[in-house]
């Protein structure tokens, strides 16, 4: 009999385009797919550890597989994985925890994989130093045939001092631009309408299968060849540091018609020493040149930013210029992060600490900022008629889609729509 499998992602963009292709593997190798709320000979999380809350969440995932399915093998995969394979091999119920050098070779573990003990701490470690990881995983999303997750880089070579993702990723790696465009093709063929390009340091693409020193490729020479292919109608960019967002690139997405004109960009602070202790390679000022060329460009751009809040020296003084910051610059939205203190990591030795309830205050501020920059952006195009790329019906009979702009418009069901493109007038 074929076991069956079910698969839990936390996490980014990255991480759910790694999920399908694994379970796109299992699928080739004889396993049925299941959700993850239903019954299951083997369950597989891939974990993220940008924050302590997702390390608590891949510990309440395992709980709830234990009352549900007790006998079955548990697989650990992902950043916290790859980060502290020791603790979670700790947890009760986990059979086996993969590092990021095996997590694409699940099929063979699991062929080889019994249940441990039922007190536990008996699960199978499969990892090594991240430095030895090395090779490029190309994967794609497909469980939604309007919109899919490729990913085209991993790994970074920065050493910015809050991130543990060098230490649970490797060096910088890409596929090759023939690669992506063969990836296109297949995207294409099932029916996708819209691609958002996935990496941990996208705009470091080029350095090759093994990573190096030296591109191989740029990414502006890969968003010109995705740029003629057919097939696809819309492509996004994920998110792409500032200092790698080059003119050359902006540009590109303004005259092009399948980048879609949506950006999103990494702050992380508005306080420029705040930035130094943080290890970011820009200053403030660069980032807002580079948010006015794109809004000189287009006007019409959605733009997003991610922010830490109560990072080790954030004063209220440097909160207040990263608020007066945001609240200047023309921003649509924010992804608003709380620092939580990562082991391995040169900002837990930065002073003075941020007490818990300001980070949490500050957080909410930028939340609040943020629900009026959008309602300001949608403000700014009511009236104008911007096409709608619509997905699936919700639970309660409604379907949603994004305009170019990523504007989120919700509308009664409507069939006909589903992964299409209708003209909507705001």
């Amino acid at each position: 009999m074929n076991k069956s499998v079910a698969f839990h992602t936390l996490g980014c963009k990255l991480n759910y385009s790694e999920t399908s292709t694994l379970g796109r593997m299992l699928e080739a190798d004889g396993f049925e797919k299941k959700d993850f709320m239903e019954e299951a000979d083997v369950y597989v999380i891939n974990t993220c550890s940008v924050t302590e809350n997702a390390d608590k969440e891949c510990r309440m995932m395992v709980r709830r597989i234990q009352k549900r399915a007790p006998e079955a093998l548990v697989v650990i995969t992902g950043c916290y994985a790859q980060l502290k394979p020791k603790e979670i091999a700790t947890i009760k119920g986990v059979d086996l925890v993969l590092g990021a050098a095996e997590k694409f070779n699940l099929s063979k573990h699991l062929k080889e994989l019994t249940k441990g003990p039922a007190d536990g701490g008996g699960a199978k470690i499969c990892s090594c130093d991240i430095e030895e990881t090395s090779g490029f995983h190309s994967s794609f999303s497909i469980n939604d045939r309007t919109r899919a997750f490729l990913k085209v880089q991993d790994g970074c070579d920065y050493n910015c001092s809050f991130c543990t993702i060098p230490l649970a990723r490797g060096h910088s790696r890409s596929d090759t631009i023939t690669g992506v465009i063969s990836n296109m093709h297949e995207l294409a063929a099932t029916g996708t309408r819209e691609i958002v390009l996935t990496g941990i340091n996208l705009g470091d693409f080029g350095k090759g299968d093994n990573g190096g020193k030296s591109h191989e490729s740029s990414f502006y020479e890969l968003i010109q060849a995705m740029d003629a292919v057919d097939g696809i109608e819309r492509i996004r960019i994920s998110s792409i540091e500032p200092n790698l967002l080059s003119n050359d690139i902006i540009e590109f997405v303004a005259r092009s018609k399948r980048f879609m004109p949506h950006f999103h960009i990494p702050l992380q602070s508005g306080s420029n020493a705040v930035l130094a202790a943080m290890r970011r390679r820009y200053k403030r000022e660069l980032y807002e040149d580079r948010v006015n060329y794109i809004k000189e460009l287009m006007p019409h751009c959605c733009i997003g930013a991610d922010v830490i809040v109560g990072f080790p020296g954030e004063d209220d003084g440097a909160f207040k210029e990263t608020f007066d910051f945001l609240h200047r610059i023309d921003i649509s939205y924010l992804h608003v992060f709380t620092y939580s203190e990562r082991s391995n990591t040169h900002a837990l030795d930065l002073k003075p600490i941020v007490p818990i309830h300001k980070r949490h205050e500050r957080n909410q501020a930028l939340r609040n900022l943020s629900f009026q920059k959008m309602r300001y952006f949608e403000e700014q195009n009511t009236g104008v008629t911007r096409q709608v790329l619509f997905e699936k019906a919700d639970t309660n009979g409604l379907m949603e889609g994004f305009t170019d702009n990523y504007i989120k418009i919700q509308t009664p069901y409507r069939k006909e729509w589903v992964n299409n493109l209708v003209n909507w007038a705001l």
